[in-house]
């Protein structure tokens, strides 16, 4: 198996059937790697990722997970010095900044496919989050553009086709930052943890997602003060649940010209 320089996919010989027969080709894979966060040395939580941009993924981990408060209680995220193969991140504080580290350890690592299962209950998922704020106002044309968006930009996926992406737009539904991984939640931590840098909360933004709306999604949105969520799947119950609770507009199947709005739509404009 030969890895990409990117590292985000391998090359592994495969043999292909179809009514024309058995014949050996070269498949590319998806990359799946563990990830360890630390937090003053304790072990915060090991994420099954696809590897690139994982200091974003670490910054958007903590953020979205309400480990910290904001972007201004981090002062680095830097390898542990015992890993060579730069698995393992080590978030260093801000000075003055206290965090029991022991409070959000997982239970049990998370994997690729469900953030929520290394949590004891949903009542540890369920974080406070502040109400929406306003946020964009949107046609249903503009709405309509972003699953493209999302897809021409999603380079990995089109190789292997094994691939989340997630993608944040802004007020005029711009591409501001685009993910992919393996996991959709590592995903939105990648660009959550990317674009933190530049603003917080992110209250005048658009996520799209390229699969099914879950909680934990509608959870990370709402932590980093995102109003507005979609995806070219369905939403789940609880998402919806939860974005009405605190006012976010939630829109699935969206597929080209079509989708369903759920919740907050007073967002989207006829």
């Amino acid at each position: 198996m030969t890895a990409s320089p990117d590292q985000t996919s391998s090359t592994r010989l495969v043999i292909s059937v179809s009514l024309d027969g058995q014949r050996e080709e070269a498949d590319h894979l998806v990359v799946e790697a563990p990830l360890e966060i630390r937090m003053g040395g304790v072990p915060l939580a090991v994420l099954m990722r696809t590897p690139g941009s994982d200091i974003e993924l670490c910054r958007g981990f903590v953020l979205s997970e309400s480990i910290v408060l904001g972007p201004h209680e981090i002062a680095d995220i830097r390898l542990a010095e015992e890993d060579p193969e730069r698995n393992r991140w080590e978030i260093v504080l801000s000075e003055g900044v206290e965090i029991d580290a022991t409070r959000f350890q997982r239970n049990v690592y998370t994997s690729s496919s469900c953030g929520v299962c290394g949590k004891a209950s949903i009542d540890a998922v369920r974080l406070t989050a502040a109400p929406a704020q306003r946020g964009p106002i949107v046609t249903a044309q503009q709405v309509s553009s972003l699953s493209d968006k999302l897809r021409n930009g999603q380079a990995t996926f089109e190789m292997t086709g094994g691939l989340h992406g997630v993608a944040l737009f802004d007020a005029e539904c711009q591409l501001l930052a685009l993910a992919e991984d393996i996991g959709r939640h590592n995903a939105l931590d990648k660009v959550i943890g990317g674009l933190s840098r530049q603003m917080w909360p992110l209250s005048n933004t658009i996520l799209m997602v390229s699969g099914r709306v879950s909680f934990e999604i509608v959870q990370k949105a709402a932590v980093a003060g995102i109003p507005m969520v979609c995806g070219v799947s369905a939403a789940s119950s609880l998402a919806v649940e939860l974005a009405e609770e605190l006012g976010m507009t939630v829109i699935g199947f969206l597929r080209g010209s079509d989708f369903n709005i759920y919740t907050g739509a007073e967002r989207v404009q006829g």
